[in-house]
């Protein structure tokens, strides 16, 4: 099957006229930039604010348009609303996914992923702070306590695991277009990374982001599952506000560095996931110290203690503190995590360790698994 091109796309959703003007939805410049992946095509479309109530109609019809090129299997679609100051933005009109499968509904309850029994998040209220590194060593010392994980990237801006992972290629999709998972290391991985190349520049809006990452999290063939986890993007914006409140999660785990500054966005996201009655697993203090490998003398380059200082003044467990070594930098650069390279050394230990307090906290052992979804 040739390659479709977003030109082909455009070209279809120019027969799509917004109400009243004559005009085009293309033409009057109202569809974002078009991404195609796997035979689906996704974009978004800018509504005056006002009228996205009503706008579901436009919607469809653009959907229907996407889909009608050939090599098109699906679309995904989604209005998304600017607004003049001082206007209540409407809440993002949810589009129906791709398959056909229908969309959550406002004001419904959580729902889980079949056969996976515990969804995690690792987050920091800021980036630059090792997240995702600390994500995918702690998947890792999951694993090492005999446990079934996945890891999906939620950050869709900035993927990290494809490389630190040393994953690359396209993954598959089976014949109802259930995504496979890529593996590496044992662990089930998805990522927006495996989609587009390393280099592209995502420019979505908020409801694409969250579109994608309900797809990427449930229309994935994650199979049987002890744990999956989410390495979420930094900061407290639209996606961390979709999981949590859209994905039941067992809890989520706050990585900070030592000093002020990351700890003011620490705060941030733990003050989110409260609100959002998301159970605090416990804080991570990451580049917690170095030790210099010829002198072995120790240095706190970010000062040191401060994460679990702001653990115990707010109640959170302190989980443990990681330090700042070459080797974990230099295998992650590599796409060897430290504790899959180095099981047996001193920094898979103190993943491990951090691990098993985790696990502890989730209390999986008496967890039900996630209800099993049919879709007549």
């Amino acid at each position: 099957m040739a390659e479709v091109s977003k030109s082909q796309v455009e070209k279809a959703l120019e027969a799509v006229i917004y109400p009243g003007s004559g005009k085009s939805i293309v033409a009057l410049g109202m569809v974002s930039e078009i991404f195609i992946a796997d035979a689906k095509a996704y974009f978004s479309i800018t509504v005056p604010a006002d009228k996205a109530a009503e706008m579901e109609p436009l919607r469809l019809a653009a959907e229907q348009a996407a889909k009608s090129v050939e090599g098109i299997v699906g679309a995904v679609v989604a209005l998304t609303a600017d607004r003049k100051p001082g206007q209540q933005q409407p809440a993002p009109a949810r589009p129906a996914a791709a398959t056909g499968r229908p969309a959550q509904q406002p004001g419904s309850s959580k729902v889980g992923v079949p056969g996976v029994r515990a969804i995690i998040a690792v987050a920091s209220g800021k980036g630059g702070v090792g997240k995702s590194t600390t994500a995918v060593n702690l998947a890792l010392g999951l694993q090492a306590l005999g446990l079934k994980v996945g890891m999906l990237d939620a950050d869709i801006y900035g993927p990290s695991l494809p490389r630190l992972l040393k994953i690359s290629g396209r993954p598959q999709q089976q014949e109802d277009r259930i995504i496979l998972p890529m593996e590496n290391y044992g662990l089930k991985v998805m990522s927006m990374g495996f989609l587009v190349d390393e280099e592209a520049a995502m420019i979505w809006r908020g409801p694409m982001v969250q579109s994608a990452l309900m797809q990427m999290l449930r229309e994935v063939a994650w199979g049987e599952l002890d744990v999956l986890v989410l390495d979420m993007p930094p900061g407290t914006g639209d996606a961390q506000l979709t999981i949590a409140q859209q994905v039941p999660l067992a809890g989520a785990v706050i990585v900070s560095t030592p000093q002020d500054l990351a700890l003011i966005d620490a705060r941030k996201g733990i003050t989110m996931f409260r609100k959002v009655e998301v159970p605090l697993l416990g804080v991570i203090e990451n580049m917690s110290y170095f030790i210099a490998p010829d002198t072995r003398a120790r240095y706190d380059i970010f000062g040191h203690g401060g994460a679990k200082a702001e653990a115990e003044r707010i109640g959170v467990p302190f989980l443990g503190e990681v330090p700042l070594t070459i080797s974990i930098r230099e295998m992650s650069d590599a796409g060897t995590p430290v504790v899959a390279a180095e099981p047996n050394g001193p920094q898979a230990a103190i993943y491990r360790d951090i691990a098993e307090k985790v696990w502890a906290r989730i209390g999986a052992g008496e967890r039900k698994a996630a209800p099993k979804i049919v879709f007549e």
